[in-house]
């Protein structure tokens, strides 16, 4: 019998997801160094941020000007692989693999798969209706923050099956929110926060209904507590 791995196998869609913002960047990385695109290769990132991200001037070609076309529809899901430097991607990348293998495990692949999309589109026309037009969404921050939503609502729901504190599953969000305030009040920091917060309440909320039993289970919880 082939003994078992001790660690489980990270489900392929995160694996792919993880790997496309890995992908982009080491491309960018070379264009920037001038080993591939030659000259033109230096704007590649810029150009890449202008045709591919998201903006509050992107979202009103669509409301205001019903520019519906694909050209503007993709950023809504491409902006999240476009990231500003190597340390955003890094970081994007390491925090998608871990919390995408986590609450893989506990949704299912093709369910985060669907979460990770939908934080991503609405995080942006969050974003796209506080933030000035002219400043961009790139990053996969909202994702990621969607991928926390589902992480703590799981590890709520494993906090209530122990009978323990439940608001300790709340930790982890608090402490970013409150390392984002603190890097706020030094450093320009932009809007991406809205983005990222609308990322956290939508993944929590969605788990409601991609957890184990759906809303049908949630309910149940809380009538058992009232």
């Amino acid at each position: 019998m082939k003994p078992e791995s001790p660690i489980n196998a990270i489900p392929p869609i995160i694996i792919v997801l993880t790997l496309v913002i890995v992908a982009v960047e080491c491309t960018m990385q070379l264009a920037d160094l001038g080993i591939v695109g030659g000259a033109r290769g230096v704007g590649w990132r810029v150009a890449a941020i202008q045709d591919y991200g998201f903006s509050g001037a992107v979202l009103d070609r669509m409301l205001v000007h019903g520019d519906y076309s694909f050209e503007m529809m993709r950023r809504l899901v491409t902006y999240p692989f476009i990231n500003a430097n190597l340390t955003q991607a890094a970081f994007c990348a390491a925090l998608t693999l871990a919390l995408g293998k986590f609450t893989a495990e506990f949704y299912g692949g093709i369910k985060i798969f669907v979460l990770y999309a939908v934080t991503a589109i609405i995080g942006a026309l969050a974003f796209g209706l506080l933030a000035p037009n002219n400043y961009p969404l790139i990053g996969g921050f909202p994702s990621v923050y969607g991928l926390i939503g589902a992480y703590t609502y799981a590890l709520w729901l494993n906090l209530g099956a122990m009978g323990q504190n439940q608001l300790q599953a709340f930790r982890l969000i608090a402490v970013l929110l409150g390392l984002q305030l603190l890097f706020g009040l030094f450093f320009e920091t932009g809007y991406g926060w809205v983005a990222e917060l609308t990322g956290f309440v939508v993944g929590f909320a969605l788990s409601l209904l991609l957890a184990p039993g759906g809303w049908t289970a949630f309910l149940g919880r809380m009538r058992q507590r009232s």
